[in-house]
C-alpha cells in the first residue's frame, strides 16, 4: 500500500487535531508534520517529504496564499489543497492562480476531504462543486448542466488537455514550452485555443471551467 503522507497547516491547534484524527482513520493516509502558520509550515517542507499540503487561508505572520505565492517562485510541483472556512469567491480565484490543486470548506464530509486528499496526491484536482459553481456564477452567469464538452465548438486535443493541466498547476507559458520541449510561441497559440473551445477570456476562467466540467 502506498501511504500518502501530508503536511497540515492551520493556526487552531483543535482543528488540526480534529483534522489529523479525521485522516488518519484511512490506513493509507499519514499527517507529517502540523505547522501554526505559513512561516512554520515553509520550514518544515525543507525537512518532510510530502505528497499533498493541508493549507489554511487566513493564518497569522504568513497566511496561505502566500505560502501558494513562494511555493510558485520556487518552482515547487506541491499539490495544495486549501481548506477553510472562508467562503470568499476572491480567495478561490487567487488560490487558483496561485497553482493550488484544490479548494475546500471544511464543513466537507471524511469522504470528500479523504477523496480529494488521494486525488491530488495522484496528479488530479479537487475543488468543491458549490465553489465552482458560485464562483462561475460571478464570472460569467449561472452555468449550465452541461456534460465536459457539450457546449464546447469543438472537443479539446491531448495536448490542449495537457496544457490546461498545467495551466491549472500554475505553470507560465514559458515553464510549458520547457516541459514539452515547444516554442513560447506554440504553446501561447495551444493557450489560445483552448480558450476560444472552452469559451473564456482568460486563463482562470479556463481553469474553473475546466474543473466545473471535470476535464482536468
Amino acid at each position: 500500500m502506498n501511504i500518502i503522507n501530508v503536511g497540515l497547516v492551520d493556526d487552531q491547534s483543535l482543528v488540526r487535531q480534529g483534522i489529523r484524527t479525521l485522516l488518519e482513520l484511512s490506513d493509507d493516509i499519514r499527517v507529517s508534520f502540523e505547522a501554526s502558520d505559513g512561516e512554520e509550515a515553509l520550514e518544515k517542507l525543507e525537512q518532510n517529504a510530502v505528497q499533498v499540503l493541508l493549507l489554511d487561508v487566513r493564518m497569522p505572520r504568513v497566511g496561505g496564499l502566500e505560502v501558494l505565492k513562494r511555493l510558485k517562485a520556487q518552482n515547487r510541483d506541491l499539490p495544495v489543497l486549501v481548506l477553510t472556512t472562508f467562503d470568499d469567491d476572491d480567495v478561490v480565484l487567487e488560490a487558483v492562480k496561485l497553482g493550488a490543486k484544490g479548494y475546500l470548506l471544511k464543513d466537507v464530509s471524511l469522504e470528500q476531504l479523504l477523496g480529494a486528499v488521494r486525488a491530488l496526491a495522484f496528479g488530479g484536482t479537487q475543488v468543491q462543486p458549490a465553489v465552482t459553481e458560485r464562483v462561475l456564477q460571478a464570472l460569467h452567469g449561472s452555468p449550465s448542466k452541461l456534460g465536459p464538452e457539450d457546449d464546447l465548438t469543438e472537443p479539446l486535443t491531448e495536448r490542449e488537455l495537457e496544457i490546461l493541466r498545467l495551466i491549472a498547476g500554475g505553470y507560465s507559458n514559458k515553464e510549458i514550452a520547457g516541459a514539452h520541449s515547444l516554442s513560447e510561441g506554440t504553446v501561447k497559440n495551444h493557450v489560445s485555443s483552448i480558450l476560444g473551445k472552452l469559451g473564456v477570456r482568460d486563463r482562470t476562467r479556463a481553469v474553473l471551467k475546466a474543473l466545473e466540467r471535470a476535464l482536468i
